[in-house]
């Protein structure tokens, strides 16, 4: 069976939007105009692929099947037609990227700035999320580099070897909490105080985990428990919590005296990050632009 990519582009917008009105919108066409590409797509295929509602439209079971082949040929055309133009030299197109919290504070808009310095006309779609987030888009061709904490390769997701770099994660507390005038200031001491931080499951939650099971303690008083970078920095830095977190995250707040590290004796711990891809397939161009700006930085780390 041959698809016409036009078809396969009205059925992922439906999807997308859940009504045929708001598809019809999105592509500047009208109602009944996408309704017949819908209706023939349909009987190409053999079989209905959305019920009709009043409250908008649903996916039938064959619908749901199309949909992953529908979405990746349509994003392969795009791929090919950025890769193309790039090859010509008018270097258009979008860069589809993730990135864990840390990283989309301050690494990857450094990169996104050069790369966008050198090519003007590239366009920028970013995402932020924790890793199973980001492990989803990747494979599901929403994004095509993913930047986090260094793991094992998938079968569909592997690191880039040679795009690596380090951090440096601490106890952070806003400029004014009670701790930064205690002598000797120990681990221990955070214990009963009150914790936000990233939920568990999160890698930053098992990295200050190990730290203090490091220090043979028990898990503190988490209080809070958000997937919010900014409400993790407003709790910190003006509600007297405390949490954890990898430097670059709070370095404009650090710089702007609101959040720094607690001086406790071995409450640090650093981590590998790098950048993912899919194992299969080829990487489209403007992503590469991004990569090259991305090993360029890492690579300055001592």
């Amino acid at each position: 069976m041959t698809f016409d990519l036009r078809s396969l582009v009205a059925f992922n917008a439906i999807v997308s939007s859940g009504s045929l009105g708001r598809a019809a919108e999105a592509l500047n066409v009208t109602q009944p105009a996408l309704s017949r590409t819908i209706r023939k797509l349909e009987e190409e295929v053999g079989a209905p692929l959305f019920e009709r509602h009043s409250k908008g439209m649903q996916l039938t079971d064959v619908g749901r099947a199309l949909q992953p082949h529908a979405l990746l040929l349509q994003r392969e055309s795009e791929h090919a037609n950025e890769d193309i133009k790039a090859m010509l030299g008018l270097a258009k197109g979008t860069i589809r990227v993730g990135a864990v919290g840390s990283i989309a504070c301050l690494v990857l808009p450094l990169a996104i700035g050069s790369t966008c310095k050198k090519w003007p006309n590239l366009q920028v779609q970013v995402i932020e999320g924790v890793w199973d987030r980001l492990a989803d888009a990747l494979v599901s061709r929403e994004i095509d580099l993913a930047l986090g904490v260094d793991i094992e390769d998938t079968d569909e997701i592997v690191a880039v070897k040679d795009c690596r770099w380090e951090d440096t994660s601490y106890v952070v507390a806003g400029r004014r909490h009670p701790l930064r005038k205690k002598e000797g200031l120990k681990l221990a001491d955070t214990l009963q105080e009150r914790w936000a931080i990233l939920p568990k499951g999160t890698g930053p939650f098992e990295h200050m985990k190990k730290v203090f099971a490091r220090h043979n303690l028990a898990l503190p008083n988490v209080v809070v428990e958000t997937r919010s970078v900014t409400a993790l920095k407003s709790l910190i830095g003006h509600s007297g919590f405390l949490g954890w977190m990898p430097e670059p995250m709070y370095d404009a707040e650090r710089k702007a005296g609101l959040i720094d590290a607690l001086a406790i004796p071995g409450a640090s711990d650093k981590r590998t990050l790098t950048a993912f891809r899919r194992r299969a397939g080829m990487l489209p161009g403007p992503a590469i632009k991004l990569l090259e700006e991305l090993r360029a930085m890492t690579g300055e780390q001592p």
